[in-house]
């Protein structure tokens, strides 16, 4: 028996059922972006798997960063940008306003029925989001954001991207201080 610690490579590196990151490396660019941001949602998705209430369990104090914050926060994240931005709709956060900006993760409880709304919510915004993206005819269509001011949706899939990369990086780090699971 080793006294070794498993190397993460390993574990990350999975088994075959593992499929997220399997689509072509070559093709159009619309095809392209949409597939690795599929893949980073994918990603969200198995970070939380098998979880229920322990999704709202927090990094460490005094942080309120928790998996199901980021359900939450994703959720709204994907309304503003695709809804909001692209869209045009007049459709105020789902978790977050104005008046309370960290709402996504401070209302991320321990409760059966908020765990079911934030996945709802958030598969609602991806479903919107695909549709949105399917049925432009370009990438080059643009929103008007306050902060960034003329975006394209090629802009807005990147941003996404990173969005979603950056926080599974986040992911990652509380999946395994809730279970110790890693590299799911």
């Amino acid at each position: 028996m080793s006294n070794e610690t498993p190397r993460r490579r390993s574990e990350i590196l999975g088994g075959d059922e593992d499929r997220r990151f399997t689509f072509p490396a070559v093709g159009d660019e619309r095809t392209l972006l949409a597939d690795v941001l599929a893949a980073q949602r994918a990603t969200l998705e198995l970070k939380c798997a098998g979880l229920d209430t322990e999704l709202a369990r927090q990094s460490v104090e005094p942080s309120t960063l928790s998996l199901l914050g980021l359900v939450r926060h994703l959720a709204d994240v994907e309304r503003r940008w695709f809804r909001c931005v692209l869209a045009g709709q007049d459709a105020p956060g789902r978790f977050s306003s104005a008046d309370d900006p960290d709402g996504d993760f401070d209302g991320a409880v321990p409760d059966p029925d908020v765990v079911a709304g934030a996945w709802l919510a958030w598969r609602e915004e991806v479903a919107f989001a695909d549709a949105y993206v399917a049925e432009a005819p370009h990438l080059d269509v643009e929103g008007h954001d306050a902060w960034r001011g003329r975006v394209s949706l090629r802009w807005v899939l990147i941003h996404m991207i990173e969005e979603y990369a950056r926080h599974n990086g986040h992911a990652d780090l509380l999946r395994e201080r809730i279970d110790g699971a890693r590299g799911v």
